[in-house]
């Protein structure tokens, strides 16, 4: 019988180990799966495509304008959103968080092929001095067949968000 005591009590401490293993709060959750999805707020939009063309930046310590090229900035914000990702999917589901982080999962699945390969292209075209109309066409065709996607992927997130929120009383500012 002590035996079995022992055994039993030795089952309930490492459940009680595992299960205090997952320390993400509702609030990383919530950072993670919806508030991080900001970084991708205008998706395919023409206005954030038109964004792309090369600006000069003004450099601190050298106090010279330089152009940044929109490739490097954009290899920067793709390697954000792969690491935001990762960490988006080494999170723990469960019941609570499943629709919320399959939703921004989603999500990413459909944005960064695009940022990678559509979104390179154009900033390259830009970067060598393609014409406007080139650029245009190809902003546009982009938009055309990205953006009424994103759009209802990112409303079902929100929407998704919001009742989490409101469940763990998270307070948001949605903006309106």
């Amino acid at each position: 019988m002590k035996k079995y005591i022992t055994s039993v009590a030795f089952f309930c401490y490492c459940c009680l180990l595992l299960t205090s293993c997952n320390t993400a709060t509702p609030e990383k959750y919530f950072d993670l799966a919806v508030l991080n999805s900001n970084m991708i707020t205008g998706f395919a939009d023409e206005w954030e495509l038109k964004q792309m063309e090369p600006s000069p930046v003004m450099l601190n310590a050298a106090r010279q304008s330089v152009t940044i090229k929109r490739s490097e900035a954009l290899s920067a914000k793709i390697k954000f959103l792969d690491e935001d990702f990762e960490k988006l999917k080494g999170l723990k589901e469960t019941i609570d968080t499943k629709e919320m982080l399959e939703a921004s999962k989603t999500l990413y699945e459909y944005v960064l092929p695009v940022y990678k390969t559509e979104y390179m292209e154009v900033a390259n075209l830009y970067e060598e001095g393609a014409s406007k109309e080139k650029i245009q066409t190809r902003i546009t065709a982009i938009h055309d067949k990205y953006y009424p996607q994103y759009k209802e992927l990112v409303t079902k997130l929100i929407g998704i968000g919001k009742l989490y929120a409101e469940r763990h009383a998270i307070k948001v500012n949605w903006g309106s």
